[in-house]
């Protein structure tokens, strides 16, 4: 699509997700909330305010990447809503960015708010979807030092992005310097400062045990009463490490599965992107209702049947999730209330992987 082409699509999908915004401040989405933006408010006061170091001075548990929109609510003194505004900026980008590849793709990412719920006013994961979504629709437009420096930005912002790596490198190496780079600027100085405090970062997000909403934790809800215990500020389950074994190597697993796939054929990138991606967050030890935003974007660049198919297991995904969350997620997390549900929306998940996984048919040849 062309610039002029895509500029309506982007406008009015823009003006869309704007209205969706502004909705989820209403009616039941505006009652129960769950809010992760004190936290992002303690790490940006503490630098700009106080000029404390991250990592050094305090325990910050996301990449060096996130600090950026954590720090730029932090002079108002209302900064939840500007916080809102940051994240309202983000969506707007990336319905915009979406709108210059597949228009589809940008009207349904306009509905990300009204898909999501609420979490997405207080939760920072449309910055990283933005900056990966930039680098794979740069990588579809031939520009690999741009793509490797946007996908660079975003494993600095959350780790996540870094499942795209070996389908990056499958495309081609070309410009992949330049990732190297952008991730070098985040982490090193950092680690010059405080190689301990980026360590631990980084390490207590690899040793979580087995948060109460993955696949492998709600599968033992329904089916039993497990203990659950509050730690890496979330609520997990009990012990049940080999389980939590078992789902790491199925993760490990599909995401071999995939990129496999693309680099024996080197065709339909957003598609195992998208499968990538899913793939991580289905059998991940951590299942945070806001990492399916970062499917939001990648799903439906999938064209064709396929892609109808995929969308409908995402958005069922979505919804599903928020009929627990955020109203019910107590009631889940002490009682098991829900479960059924919760493990739904999880098998769901596997669904949309297997969905867009499945090998592409190949013609036979006389």
């Amino acid at each position: 699509m062309s610039r002029r082409s895509s500029l309506p699509d982007a406008l009015a999908a823009s003006g869309v997700f704007l209205f969706c915004w502004g909705l989820v401040h209403t009616w039941f989405w505006s009652r129960g909330q769950l809010v992760d933006w004190p936290t992002y408010k303690e790490y940006g006061v503490a630098i700009l305010d106080h000029g404390r170091v991250p990592y050094r001075d305090f325990a910050v548990e996301y990449p060096p990447g996130a600090l950026p929109v954590f720090v730029a609510a932090a002079p108002f003194a209302d900064y939840a809503t500007a916080f809102e505004w940051v994240m309202a900026a983000c969506g707007v980008g990336l319905v915009s960015v979406l709108a210059t590849i597949r228009r589809e793709a940008a009207w349904y990412a306009a509905l990300a708010p009204v898909l999501a719920g609420s979490l997405v006013l207080s939760r920072f994961d449309l910055w990283p979807a933005l900056l990966a979504t930039i680098a794979v629709v740069l990588l579809l437009r031939e520009q690999p030092g741009w793509a490797w420096a946007f996908l660079g930005a975003a494993i600095a912002a959350k780790l996540w992005p870094v499942v795209l790596v070996p389908l990056f490198l499958a495309r081609t190496r070309r410009g992949a310097r330049w990732g190297v780079a952008v991730l070098a600027i985040a982490f090193v100085p950092f680690l010059i400062l405080s190689p301990g405090g980026v360590w631990h970062s980084l390490t207590g997000q690899l040793t979580r045990p087995l948060q109460i909403e993955s696949l492998g934790a709600a599968l033992v809800t329904t089916l039993g009463s497990p203990d659950v215990v509050t730690a890496h500020g979330s609520q997990n389950i009990a012990g049940h490490g080999a389980l939590a074994a078992l789902t790491s190597a199925a993760q490990i697993l599909a995401l071999a599965g995939v990129w496999i796939s693309y680099a024996l054929r080197r065709e339909d990138l957003p598609r195992h992107a998208a499968a990538a991606v899913t793939a991580f967050i289905a059998f991940g030890k951590v299942l945070s209702p806001q990492f399916l935003v970062w499917l939001i974007p990648l799903v439906p660049l999938v064209r064709g049947r396929r892609g109808l198919a995929a969308g409908g297991l995402l958005t069922a995904a979505l919804l599903l999730t928020q009929v627990w969350f955020p109203q019910r997620y107590w009631g889940y997390a002490d009682d098991g209330r829900l479960a059924g549900v919760v493990l739904a929306r999880d098998l769901v998940l596997v669904a949309l992987l297997g969905v867009l996984a499945w090998p592409k048919r190949v013609a036979r040849t006389a």
